[in-house]
């Protein structure tokens, strides 16, 4: 087992292409994504350094039933999550969302999915800039950042590869 555990909620399947490409890049030190209506709440306390995605659904949902999802997602596998079961644990978010279509709600699934980890004690890593985006409103801010690393698959696309690397980069010295 690698230090590193990528888990992802998808409604649409592009959450998991994220999760793959990430995977990829990093190589042997982490495991394959795994779908987190897929995986339990011991294999997921199991990683030091866990790395998740959230697409953004409706207003700023998690994927879930409650989104109008088929599955269950992130919505449903939060609520297991006992008080302070991330104390001593790292956590990167990466989120995706659409900027034209949904420009007031712009990523903020990220928002209820960081809330949660960090009062379960997880130590947040890897906040990043919102240059280089168009959007009205985005409950994933903090200041000039992002929670997390934000991808617009629908209008950005062609930034992807690129986004990834960078934030990879700034996140290596803190989970590795």
């Amino acid at each position: 087992m690698a230090n590193i555990g990528i888990f992802f909620g998808t409604d649409t399947g592009k959450t998991r292409k994220i999760a793959k490409q990430i995977h990829q890049k990093l190589g042997e030190l982490a495991d394959a994504p795994v779908n987190i209506n897929r995986t339990d709440v011991d294999t997921f306390l199991s990683y030091p350094v866990l790395v998740l995605g959230t697409p953004t659904l409706g207003d700023g949902q998690l994927p879930g039933l409650a989104a109008g999802c088929e599955d269950e997602s992130w919505s449903e596998f939060v609520t297991q999550l006992p008080g302070d079961s991330l104390r001593g644990k790292t956590v990167a978010l990466f989120g995706l969302g659409d900027q034209v279509g949904y420009p007031d709600n712009f990523a903020s699934g990220l928002r209820p999915l960081y809330d949660t980890l960090k009062s379960c004690g997880a130590q947040m890593v890897g906040h990043w800039p919102n240059e280089g985006y168009t959007f009205g409103s985005s409950s994933a801010l903090e200041a000039e950042n992002f929670i997390g690393l934000v991808l617009d698959q629908d209008n950005q696309y062609d930034l992807t590869d690129e986004r990834i690397d960078a934030w990879l980069e700034t996140l290596k010295p803190l989970i590795l």
